[in-house]
């Protein structure tokens, strides 16, 4: 099917560039919402279907290892056959299956359906960065990736609140029909507003066979972190795992270097700038989930705090994130990318080693966490700009998929290596108390995310070359 053009009056407008980014916006808003507002549910449903948590928590697994898994390759097949088209189709797809979620009679076909919103998701991820990278002027590249990045800190900012709201109101099912409205609203807006794709790759087969190898090599490295939560990472099921995950990248690997049109391009990573933003990326994101992972147990443990303040507290840090990361987006247009970066990384670690040091009551984590926000703030949109920046039109789509992709193992990262770190000092000595237990267990864990928040400024601070935005 050929994309169709924007009608004439948008075209014109000078600020039709604008209204893209605003379309993507909604899909990047409803894709942290719909990733933050799940998690307060896992009571709820636990509840209701009766089930015990290691099956609930296939609710929220099934969707990621989908992400995973296809983010690449959904990135590579937009970028032939068209971001717009699969862009738009995604929201279509996105809002049914929530609609499905939301009507589904067991915890099966909950997963299910689950499953299918993920590919939704996918379509939306993969595409997003790169509809802005290819719709909005070269100078105006940080401000519009900085603005995507405020909406996406909104999302997972409201979500726990919107969710235990909705969860009150009328039961686990309006937290999936939430999306229903916003999902009509961006079909319509991509179907008229987004333009038509301008520089689109040889149309040449799909590499099947490369998402046949990346998908297990992902799904079995997902589940293996999420398993050692539960069973430890000497357990042989997830010694197996991680067996099979190394064995299929290689072959994964040794598929893309061959085919002359692979699902990704491993060129990508011959620039200096690309391959230190995604790694820096992929820090990042294991730093900002871990911190969301760990923080409530020390607020409700150590403090005492109610769930919806533990809630509000955590809020801190998405809320300075989403407030900085539009300015960083503007600067990261005049100064380039590489010193917020190593700035923003840097102010990220020393949050955290302060709040490894003193975390006494829930005023002192709060100002932690927000300085903790704008490091990320400044350090998230001028990566994602100088990662898209450095890639041709012709794989901004593949670029802008493996950005996506480390969204998704940087979240697993960060969780795995946090519950692990965590369940361990916390639990060393249980002579102590619970509050005193936990306050350590938060202080071992800071240090090790400030160490991954400080290597991830080390990557930054190696780009080559001064990166624009």
């Amino acid at each position: 099917m050929v994309e169709p053009a924007r009608p004439a009056w948008v075209r014109k407008r000078p600020d039709a560039h604008w209204l893209a980014v605003y379309t993507v916006c909604i899909g990047a808003f409803m894709g942290q919402l719909d990733a933050s507002i799940v998690t307060v549910a896992f009571p709820t449903l636990q509840h209701d279907f009766a089930a015990p948590i290691g099956e609930v928590e296939w609710v929220a697994l099934s969707y990621l290892l989908v992400l995973v898994a296809t983010v690449v390759g959904a990135g590579r097949f937009s970028d032939m056959v068209g971001r717009k088209l699969l862009y738009t189709y995604g929201f279509a797809l996105f809002t049914v299956s929530s609609v499905a979620c939301g009507l589904a009679p067991n915890l099966t076909t909950l997963i299910v359906f689950r499953a299918i919103q993920g590919i939704g998701a996918v379509m939306l991820q993969a595409n997003s960065v790169a509809l802005i990278a290819t719709s909005i002027p070269p100078e105006h590249l940080g401000r519009g990736i900085g603005i995507q990045g405020a909406f996406q800190a909104l999302g997972l900012a409201l979500g726990p609140t919107v969710g235990g709201f909705l969860i009150a109101l009328g039961g686990w099912r309006l937290i999936f029909f939430v999306n229903l409205p916003a999902g009509i609203l961006g079909c319509v807006a991509g179907w008229y507003l987004l333009p038509r794709s301008r520089y689109l790759a040889k149309r040449t087969h799909f590499d099947w066979w490369g998402l046949v190898l990346f998908a297990p090599a992902s799904v079995a490295l997902f589940g293996a972190l999420s398993k050692a939560r539960e069973v430890g990472f000497e357990s042989p099921v997830v010694l197996g795992m991680f067996v099979i995950a190394v064995l299929f990248l290689v072959l994964f690997l040794r598929r893309e270097r061959r085919t002359d049109a692979p699902m990704v391009d491993l060129n990508l990573f011959r620039n200096p700038s690309f391959s230190a933003g995604i790694s820096s990326g992929l820090l990042s994101y294991a730093v900002l989930f871990g911190i969301l992972f760990v923080v409530p147990f020390l607020a409700e443990r150590s403090f005492g705090l109610s769930t919806g303040i533990a809630g509000l507290t955590l809020t801190m840090l998405p809320a300075t994130l989403g407030i900085t990361a539009p300015y960083a987006g503007r600067m990261a247009d005049r100064i380039g990318a590489r010193p917020l970066t190593v700035a923003g990384m840097i102010l990220t670690a020393a949050g955290l080693l302060i709040a490894a040091l003193f975390h006494e009551n829930a005023g002192v984590l709060a100002a932690e966490l927000a300085l903790m926000g704008v490091g990320l703030g400044l350090f998230t949109p001028p990566n994602n700009a100088a990662i898209m920046a450095s890639a041709p039109h012709t794989q901004s789509g593949s670029a802008g998929g493996l950005l996506n992709m480390t969204r998704s193992i940087g979240t697993a990262l960060g969780v795995a290596l946090t519950a692990l770190v965590f369940g361990f000092v916390s639990e060393a000595d249980s002579s102590a108390g619970i509050s005193v237990m936990t306050a350590h267990g938060f202080a071992a864990t800071a240090v090790l995310l400030a160490l991954m928040a400080l290597l991830a400024a080390g990557f930054a601070a190696v780009r080559g070359g001064r990166v624009r935005a």
